[in-house]
Order: C-alpha cells, then sequence, then structure tokens
C-alpha cells in the first residue's frame, strides 16, 4: 500500500485527489497539509509539513505557490519524492526547484491532466512541420476564481511550440499598448476568466487562406487529480534526484 502525504488538502483539488484516492486500492493518503489545519476526511490535517512526525512514499501539492519553501525542505529531510502541482512559481522559485532537484526526486508539472501533456507532443511535431510559414497563437480559459494568468499549462503549450520552430519567438500576453502589425516571431498568450470553466486550452497555427486548431478541454477537476495519482504511483518508485514530469509518466505507461 502506497503512502501518500496530500498538501494543499482542504482546497478544491485536494478534495478531488482525497475522493479518488479514497477509491483505490492501491494507495492510501496518510497525512494533509494544509493552511486550514481543518480535518475534513479520515486523515490527520497539519498546518505545517514538519509538524507530520511519520513517513510516506510519496507527497503531492495542490496548494499554491506561496507553500513552496517548507514543502522542499520537508521532503528533502524525509527524503520523499514531491509532486508539484502548483502553478504562479516565480523565476525564483523556478530556479530553487531546478536546484532542489538536483539532490532529490522533484516531479513537476503545471498540468496533470495526460491529455494536455499528450497535445504538447502534438504542438511541438506540428511547430516542427509547419516552421515560419504559420503564425501561432494560444488562448486559454478558466474559472474565475484562478489567480495566475496566463495559465502554466498555456506557457507549458508555448514552450512546445518554441521547441519546435526554427527560431527563438516572443512570447506576447497584450498587445493593446502598441499600434503595429504581429510580428512574425511572435507566440500570442490569451487568457479568459470567468464562470466555473475548469480548463480549455487551445493553440492556433494560423497560415494563408487556413488555419490549424489544437485544442483540449476539461470537464472535471478529476482530470487532473486521476494524472496526479498516476504521477503519483510512478514517483513512489523513483529514488533517483531530477526534475520529472508526465512526460516521464507517457514513457511508462
Amino acid at each position: 500500500m502506497m503512502k501518500l502525504v496530500l498538501s494543499g488538502c482542504n482546497g478544491r483539488m485536494g478534495q478531488v485527489v482525497t475522493q479518488l484516492a479514497a477509491q483505490a486500492e492501491d494507495l492510501q493518503i496518510v497525512a494533509g497539509i494544509d493552511a486550514v489545519a481543518e480535518k475534513k476526511n479520515d486523515y490527520p490535517v497539519y498546518a505545517h509539513p514538519l509538524e507530520y512526525g511519520g513517513g510516506a512514499d510519496v507527497a503531492v501539492d495542490f496548494s499554491s505557490a506561496s507553500a513552496l519553501e517548507p514543502l522542499l525542505s520537508w521532503a528533502a529531510e524525509k527524503k520523499i519524492p514531491l509532486i508539484l502541482c502548483a502553478t504562479g512559481y516565480s523565476e525564483e522559485q523556478l530556479a530553487h526547484i531546478r536546484e532542489a532537484a538536483k539532490k532529490q526526486p522533484i516531479f513537476k508539472s503545471a498540468n496533470m491532466s495526460l491529455g494536455i501533456n499528450l497535445l504538447m507532443e502534438l504542438v511541438k511535431r506540428a511547430a516542427a512541420v509547419l516552421g515560419t510559414g504559420y503564425d501561432v497563437e494560444i488562448v486559454e480559459k478558466h474559472h474565475n476564481q484562478k489567480k495566475d494568468a496566463p495559465s502554466g499549462t498555456a506557457l507549458m503549450l508555448a514552450d512546445a511550440a518554441r521547441e519546435g520552430l526554427p527560431y527563438e519567438p516572443e512570447y506576447v500576453y497584450d498587445r493593446s499598448g502598441v499600434r503595429q502589425v504581429r510580428g512574425k516571431t511572435e507566440i500570442g498568450i490569451s487568457a479568459v476568466r470567468g464562470g466555473t470553466i475548469p480548463g480549455e486550452h487551445s493553440v492556433y497555427f494560423a497560415g494563408t487562406d487556413e488555419l490549424i486548431e489544437f485544442k483540449h478541454t476539461v470537464y472535471s477537476r478529476q482530470v487532473f487529480a486521476a494524472g496526479a495519482l498516476k504521477a503519483a504511483r510512478f514517483m513512489a518508485g523513483v529514488t533517483a534526484p531530477g526534475l520529472y514530469d508526465m512526460g516521464d509518466v507517457l514513457k511508462a505507461l
């Protein structure tokens, strides 16, 4: 039985992960970490990871970027693989994650959906094939409670296109302050916030008299929870330091 610690357990995603984990026969949530240390389920909840004195095979974080530092320290001390599912990390925090991954196994993905990670591979391939003849634009839509924009997933998709393109693109998030035609090396990234949209991402390759669209839509947060548990099962068996992502999970399936 795999033992899992869930950070951000009392949030929306934490509760969905809890519900899905309860249906699994091969894993058990042994503790939760949350700023609001209220016990809502059948496992104890702590306000700080260091308050939990037990062990675990893996830890999953669905809290926020502000929880990063104590989680990294705790996971390193306990030698527990850490899965980071939060978004909105600063450049300094991203650098810290990369540095920490040199000494411990860390999994990081802004989107835990297997489908979106497959889409990334398709976008990368399309960018390599279509090259300079097509403009790349990305539109992402999320619920009105999401704090960061653009989404981490939109940036992941932009990075995927960037890997395939024969030039170094410029990410453009807002064109309202300039009056000029679109630059040839731009990747435009637009954000929509409203209602209860779980997540929708579209990548457009716009050429002369032709438009190619790649689209991924999520209808339930269970998609992300299921992906997180797949990542947990994968990372529970990882001992080598390194920065892992959903691409590694896809290869292992």
